[in-house]
Formats: C-alpha cells, sequence, structure tokens
C-alpha cells in the first residue's frame, strides 16, 4: 500500500507561555486524528483485513475521522463553553478536511475531494447524535453504527467478514482512548501533546450535540 500523507508537525507546542488560540487548538488536534485515523487503517490491514486500494482506504480513514470529530464535541461538550467549542470544531473539520484533499489528490488525481468529507461529517453529526455515550466513552450503538460503515466500505469478502467485531472491539475503544488523553490534557492546559510516536507511515518519518454540523463553507 502507498504511504498516507499527514504533515508532521515539531513539538514546540509546551514551549512556549502564551495560551493556544482555538484555531491554534484545532489544528494540533487536526494532526492528531489525522494520526490515529491513519494508525487504525494500518492496523487493519495488519489484522489481515483486505482493502482493494489506497482510495478505498482513505475511505476507512474518512469514517474514522468523523467518529473521532464527533467524539471531540461530545467530551467537550459539557467542558467548554459553547462558542470555544464550535470554533474548536469548525477548525478540526477544516483541518482534517484539508488532510482528506490533499491525499485524494495525490491517489485519485484533481478534484473537490473537500466537499464530500465535509458533507461525511455533517451526515454522522445527525446520524451519532442520539446514539449513546457516557463518562466511559462512545457505547454500543455508537461503536456498531461505525463497525457497520467501516465493514459497508470495505465489502463482504471473506477476510473482512469479521471487521465489524474488530472496529467494536479494538480500533474503536483504542481511538477513544486515545483522543481522549489529548482532549483531556487540552482541557487542562490548552496544549496538546504532539510527539510523533514511534512508528508512523507519515510522509516524514442534550441542547442537541453536533445540530449545526461540522463546518459550512470556508
Amino acid at each position: 500500500m502507498a504511504r498516507i500523507k499527514g504533515k508532521p508537525l515539531r513539538n514546540k507546542w509546551h514551549k512556549h507561555k502564551k495560551p493556544k488560540t482555538v484555531d491554534e487548538q484545532a489544528g494540533a488536534l487536526g494532526y492528531i486524528v489525522w494520526r490515529l485515523a491513519q494508525d487504525a487503517a494500518i492496523n487493519l490491514h495488519g489484522e489481515d483485513f483486505i482493502y482493494n486500494d489506497d482510495t478505498q482506504r482513505l475511505d476507512v480513514i474518512a469514517e474514522l475521522l468523523a467518529f473521532m470529530v464527533h467524539l471531540v464535541d461530545r467530551i467537550a461538550y459539557q467542558a467548554m463553553p459553547q462558542a470555544h467549542r464550535d470554533r474548536l470544531i469548525n477548525g478540526l473539520g477544516i483541518k482534517v478536511a484539508g488532510y482528506m484533499q490533499d491525499n485524494r489528490q495525490d491517489w485519485q488525481g484533481p478534484g473537490d475531494y473537500k466537499t464530500p468529507f465535509v458533507n461525511l461529517l455533517n451526515d454522522r453529526f445527525g446520524d451519532y447524535a442520539d446514539l449513546t455515550f457516557n463518562q466511559d466513552g462512545p457505547g454500543y450503538s455508537l461503536l456498531r453504527f461505525l463497525g457497520h460503515a467501516v465493514q459497508k466500505l470495505m465489502g463482504p469478502g471473506h477476510q473482512n467478514k469479521w471487521v465489524i467485531d474488530q472496529i467494536m472491539d479494538i480500533e474503536a475503544p483504542e481511538l477513544y482512548k486515545r483522543l481522549r488523553a489529548s482532549m483531556d490534557s487540552l482541557l487542562a492546559t490548552g496544549e496538546i501533546d504532539l510527539t510523533p510516536p514511534a512508528q508512523t507511515e507519515l510522509e516524514d518519518h442534550r441542547p442537541e450535540v453536533g445540530k449545526d454540523g461540522v463546518i459550512g463553507p470556508d
């Protein structure tokens, strides 16, 4: 499989005392969720689930990103002022939409890939809004929706028969655990640890939650 790009960031986040702006927080969080989605997609391949091509892998990454953007909104819901939260989610959506645009353009050629991705984010906010989430994280109904969405993308072939279980039991809980650690740091300090993992495929190394969707036109 070809490598998926994600622009690496230098870990200077903790070296300045000046509080981070919401836009900076959204940018850092965008890097984190992109990396987590990419890692989970790689893990699926490592567990012998089959992608037909890199376009299909990007489709799976898009679903995982939509799941995590929604989780960020759920975590931030009772912890941030609404205006801060709205701007954070909008900035996060814009950041990961940019990553998706760049990667699909590389593998699929020129085109508008941002608009369909933004539509997916907004659709999933509606789909996930009434599904279970509590202090322990996403509940069964939310995990099952994600599992079915990924299984649908990867197809019903024998190799992918159990991908829904892999998503529900392993990948999604791990995504939540790692995302929660970043969000706890953000909520406590306004900062996120951007230290890269040891191994990566980066190119160089109820008001109603989500009622108004994620982002609109740039």
